[in-house]
């Protein structure tokens, strides 16, 4: 088996345009790693690194990772963030703001219109960029600003960050590099989708978390040695096996979870097109059961950011005790953050799959061009088929996105792991490096395929003719 998967590597370099593109991905990926490790001027970024390297010593030595929002930043950054970096925005908002786009398109009929017009996409694809650059500059200012008072974002924190004295110049060029980086991330990802292998947004995140496994990994080395050291007597060997097999499992699990998907058969009746006659046949659609993807995770872990912070901020303000309590159970780990956290994934795995996926026009679709399914009367019988069909399967994805988004926590929390260690579980890291490698693959696997190459994904291919 893995002499197979060499060979299919070898072959990927034996096709020159294959070959031309995966070093053109590889070379744009090494660029969007150094914009993470390069230093804005005027910030102290050792500073601030060593402090995060403190914090995860203390983790390890502890058994507490405390996982946070600005962590899964930082994280889906590259670790620019605890470096002051030039990439700190990462191209978290450019996906937001094609988020919005996308959000406004289900519920908005103008922009419904325009999507479906020649030439409409593009247009979209414009808006999201103009909002990009009101979304950088609005994130990248608050950043700045809080740079300047580095204890209030990153907690423990004492010393200085910025080293200007004029702030008002620093603000505006912190700013302008923050948004030059996530303009130029933006530019690379859309130019190693056109020109490499891949989605290049998708695999400029995923490079970014991919460079945290090393620490992961070290902070896995640390917590052991950590252990030994205190004669604890570190873990058992069984514990080590049940993690691996662990991680096997919850990787096989959204493996399968992804590519899962339930075909519809469908019928497309003989008929006329002009002054020919189009021969009817037979083929499927395919219903994703993780139609929603990392969404709803990302939605869920964004919106109870706020509770907790709202009401210790209220509570420490008029020294209300009882908002204080209240605030603690929305901290991470929580029996009733997990509560909350897994409810709100199921809600908004239907919310996004109700935005996005428009029954009434598949089935409009459907009956315009000739096709039926079978033992279902077309328009509205259709339209009512695919809901239920789509609410049903929707059910199964929701509720393994919420176990694939607990794992990690309850791991943290009652294993006293750390959260970067925890995080190779399960979490947002894991579905998405999952997804972008099982797209890539696909791709490497269709170029294989048309110069009759044996892919990665199947077997049974013609053997490489060379």
């Amino acid at each position: 088996m893995l002499g197979n998967i060499l060979n299919t590597f070898a072959n990927c370099f034996k096709i020159p345009e294959l070959k031309s593109r995966i070093l053109f991905t590889v070379l744009v990926l090494a660029i969007c790693r150094i914009m993470s490790m390069l230093p804005i001027p005027g910030l102290d970024g050792v500073a601030l690194k060593a402090f995060f390297d403190g914090l995860a010593a203390k983790a390890a030595a502890s058994g507490d990772g405390g996982g946070s929002l600005l962590g899964m930043y930082s994280m889906f950054t590259g670790g620019a963030l605890e470096r002051c970096g030039v990439g700190s925005l990462g191209i978290m908002p450019y996906i937001t703001s094609s988020i919005i786009i996308q959000l406004l398109t289900a519920v908005i009929p103008s922009l419904s219109k325009l999507a479906r017009e020649e030439g409409g996409r593009p247009k979209l694809i414009q808006y999201g960029r103009y909002l990009t650059v009101i979304l950088c500059l609005g994130e990248g200012l608050a950043l700045a600003m809080n740079w300047e008072r580095p204890e209030g974002m990153f907690s423990g924190f004492t010393g200085k960050l910025v080293m200007y004295d004029n702030l008002m110049w620093y603000r505006l060029q912190t700013t302008v590099i923050l948004t030059t980086g996530t303009l130029l991330l933006m530019w690379l990802g859309e130019q190693v989708t056109e020109r490499g292998i891949g989605n290049g947004t998708s695999l400029v995140i995923s490079i970014g978390i991919l460079a945290r496994v090393p620490q992961a990994f070290g902070g896995l080395r640390d917590m052991l040695a950590n252990k030994t050291a205190a004669g604890q007597g570190g873990f058992h060997p069984f514990y080590l096996i049940a993690m691996v097999l662990l991680l096997l499992t919850v990787v096989a699990g959204v493996i399968a979870v992804t590519q899962a998907q339930r075909k519809i058969p469908v019928q497309y009746a003989q008929r006329a097109v002009g002054k020919k006659i189009v021969s009817g046949g037979t083929t499927y659609m395919p219903l994703r059961v993780n139609y929603a993807g990392v969404m709803p995770i990302i939605f869920a872990q964004t919106i109870l950011m706020f509770p907790e912070r709202v009401l210790q901020f209220v509570g420490a303000r008029w020294d209300l005790p009882y908002l204080q309590r209240l605030a603690a159970l929305f901290g991470e780990g929580a029996f009733v953050y997990i509560v909350a956290y897994g409810l709100m994934i199921l809600f908004f795995s239907y919310f996004w799959v109700a935005t996005q996926f428009n029954e009434l026009q598949i089935a409009d679709d459907l009956k315009k061009h000739g096709g039926y399914i079978p033992g279902v009367r077309p328009g509205q019988h259709t339209s009512q088929f695919l809901h239920n069909a789509m609410s049903r399967i929707t059910f199964a994805g929701a509720i393994f996105l919420t176990m694939i988004a607990v794992i990690p926590i309850l791991l943290s929390r009652e294993m006293r792991i750390p959260f970067s260690v925890a995080t190779l579980f399960g979490g947002t890291s894991l579905l998405i490096i999952v997804g972008v490698m099982l797209d890539t693959m696909r791709q490497i696997e269709s170029q294989l395929m048309m110069r009759h190459y044996d892919g990665f994904l199947k077997k049974g291919r013609i053997r490489g003719r060379f």
